[in-house]
């Protein structure tokens, strides 16, 4: 495995936007056990069971003057030190993650950014600046500060 970087938050809600921040999860194939999507026909399930987001876009969307702040997209997880894809295998502590596609932005997070355009999130728009959705190939237990690697 090669360290990719580390998790700075994990983010959950009783479904909608913003996550909030804890500290600690336990993760299963359906994503983290203390979060709730509002609408399952969009969010969830086994091949939405994680939405991570990489720093760099916060903070480079951020620099841009969107005021997006971490959890207000909906991610569960922020990592910082990846080049993510499509494909792509990961751990996070002991949970182990494959990126399975793009979240497609959604108007319910439109407050994140200049003038409501959602759409500056689209992967379509702006290739790899976007939230990813994962399926768990393994869950476990995670905390701020774990280690992301790949695997």
């Amino acid at each position: 495995m090669n360290l990719l970087g580390h998790l700075h938050g994990i983010f959950v809600s009783q479904g909608g936007v913003p996550k909030l921040p804890i500290t600690e999860c336990s993760i299963d194939n359906l994503g983290i056990v203390a979060d709730k999507q509002q609408n399952p026909k969009y969010h969830g399930g086994p091949e939405r069971a994680i939405c991570i987001l990489d720093l760099d876009i916060l903070l480079k969307l951020q620099e841009e003057g969107h005021p997006i702040s971490p959890g207000s997209t909906g991610e569960n997880l922020l990592i910082s030190g990846c080049n993510l894809s499509i494909g792509e295998k990961i751990s996070v502590g002991d949970v182990e993650l494959e990126i399975v596609s793009a979240a497609s932005p959604c108007y319910k997070i439109a407050d994140s950014f200049i003038d409501g355009n959602f759409n500056r999130f689209s992967d379509k728009l702006n290739p790899g600046d976007t939230r990813w959705y994962c399926r768990v190939l393994n869950g476990g237990d995670i905390k701020i500060s774990s280690a992301v690697d790949n695997l």
